[in-house]
């Protein structure tokens, strides 16, 4: 009888909590969520994981450029560029249509950066939601 009750009362607590996560996370905006998948993707490029950061990207990205010409790319641009020193968050604007980009939803990110050889920099991160409901880079760039 005891077990039972505890049983019951285990699983009120985990549906209290789920509930409760899904109301915290459907009540954040857009722009908060792709800014943290930015982030967490950022860190991978920031740590030389360029193949991972590929397999962390939108199913569009993915489709559009390979992983090896990823890492080319990463590598051209990034290595002469040095480590990033800061990166400090500018803007996120959410937009249903980008140039060049199917019709989506789609929160463009832009940081002040600032890399061992290039003292300022803008880099824009374009997080999308992606088929699977997750928010995914499809777009990355510095200038």
């Amino acid at each position: 009888m005891f077990a039972k009750q505890l049983r019951r009362k285990l699983l009120l607590a985990s549906v209290f909590t789920l509930f409760t996560l899904s109301f915290v996370h459907a009540q954040q905006a857009p722009e908060q969520l792709a800014q943290q998948s930015a982030e967490s993707w950022l860190a991978l490029v920031d740590t030389g994981h360029y193949a991972e950061s590929w397999q962390q990207a939108s199913s569009l990205f993915r489709a559009h450029v390979t992983k090896t010409d990823w890492q080319r790319k990463l590598e051209a641009t990034l290595d002469p560029l040095g480590r990033n020193t800061s990166r400090k968050f500018l803007s996120a604007k959410y937009a249903k249509t980008l140039p060049g980009a199917p019709d989506g939803e789609y929160v463009v990110i832009q940081y002040q950066s600032s890399f061992e050889h290039k003292q300022s920099a803008i880099e824009t991160i374009t997080p999308m939601l992606d088929s699977d409901h997750i928010w995914r880079v499809s777009g990355y760039y510095i200038k």
